[in-house]
């Protein structure tokens, strides 16, 4: 049987992932669950999955979750829990944000398979984690749909070779793909937050409306695949079937296609090598459905070309626009900022930053401090304006 670790396991990410390792238990236990500040999110999920370890970041009072679980449960609160993967076989890592480096951080230098679904961790510190998978001799097999799907195309490795002429990531588009450029300066959190394909927590809804989300997974599968930037290309697919494709030197193109969710890329990454006996419904191409392709505009979603740019650059400068994203969505969930000023926040942030190299984990701490600060300030100089 193999031990899972989910982190994160009270989002969206991380309950799908519990529902695999449920629907599977001949093959897993659940061993360590760890939520944010969810009590009983974390401990509903603990009763369903009798983990031996349960844990809340956001949790300075343990007695009230000690209160409510088994006594041989162990509790750990605050940010010691974003460790306690260490001990599992395959660790979930469903964290958002930055917060995500500490579980990614823990499992790699412990030898272990982790299936990652934090886009932040090899954003922020993406050569620094092919380090520490190097000295620990872990194991990362990519969870978000797009990465899961090129990891299929290359045949369950990441490992494109000479043979692969580039990646082609597919987008839905968000929720206003076809809303008229004016009138995106007016629109709500509810509205941003209205994914047309997807069902996600509040700040990957809000960053897949702007595409923040696919800036980050560009730069991510950069460092996962090895494949030069000017290799890798976003195309808008509003049914988000296609998850992405392979380019092969010989002209060939590979594409992974599934129903939108991410149980399958939660499976291939739990069962790998092996593949799940079943984990999404079956594709019927018989039925009447489309599948389109078209470029991104770069007009409306500026934050693509932002993310390149940072990619290039490297160094701190994916951190510092990672943390400076977060911030601004932040504020516009909060209702001080508009959508159409999370991009400007961003971008503006980006210009008071000086290029630094991230040679350790503190180094990508300070980076990312020293970006929340900016960001802020720029935050609180645009609400001062409005």
């Amino acid at each position: 049987m193999t031990s899972v670790a989910i982190l994160g396991a009270t989002g969206s990410v991380g309950r799908q992932a519990a529902s695999v390792v449920a629907q599977d238990p001949q093959r897993f236990h659940a061993q360590v669950l760890v939520g944010g500040g969810d009590v009983d999110g974390i401990v509903a999920l603990a009763r369903a999955l009798r983990p031996r370890v349960v844990g809340l970041v956001r949790l300075d009072d343990p007695s009230r979750l000690r209160e409510q679980l088994d006594r041989s449960v162990e509790v750990v609160v605050g940010r010691e829990a974003l460790t306690l993967g260490a001990d599992a076989e395959v660790v979930v890592n469903a964290v958002t944000g930055f917060a995500g480096l500490t579980v990614t951080n823990t499992a790699l230098l412990a030898g272990r398979r982790l299936a990652l679904a934090n886009k932040e961790s090899l954003v922020a510190a993406g050569d620094l984690v092919e380090d520490w998978r190097r000295e620990g001799d872990g194991e990362i097999v990519p969870v978000d749909s797009e990465h899961s799907a090129v990891f299929q195309c290359l045949g369950g490795t990441r490992d494109a070779d000479d043979r692969v002429a580039g990646l082609v990531l597919t987008s839905s588009g968000g929720p206003f793909r076809s809303t008229p450029l004016e009138e995106l300066e007016c629109v709500g959190v509810a509205e941003a937050l209205a994914h047309p394909t997807w069902r996600m927590g509040p700040k990957i809804s809000v960053d897949s409306s702007t595409l923040f989300n696919k800036g980050l997974e560009v730069i991510e599968a950069h460092h996962l695949f090895g494949v030069a930037y000017d290799a890798i290309e976003v195309v808008i697919h509003p049914q988000s079937v296609v998850h992405s494709m392979v380019r092969f030197r010989d002209g060939s193109v590979i594409a992974q296609l599934s129903e939108p969710t991410m149980a399958l890329p939660l499976a291939v990454a739990l069962y790998h090598p092996d593949r799940a006996p079943k984990a999404v419904s079956r594709l019927d191409f018989a039925s009447t459905r489309s599948l389109t392709f078209e470029p991104v505009d770069l007009e409306r979603f500026p934050a693509l070309g932002l993310a390149f740019e940072a990619g290039r650059a490297g160094g701190a400068a994916p951190c510092w626009m990672n943390a400076a994203n977060e911030v601004a969505v932040d504020a516009f969930l909060a209702g001080r900022i508009r959508w159409a000023e999370i991009y400007r926040v961003v971008a503006a942030s980006m210009e008071r930053y000086e290029p630094k190299r991230l040679g350790s984990v503190s180094d990508v701490v300070e980076a990312d401090a020293a970006a929340r600060d900016v960001a802020r300030a720029v935050v609180e100089e645009w609400c001062r304006a409005s």
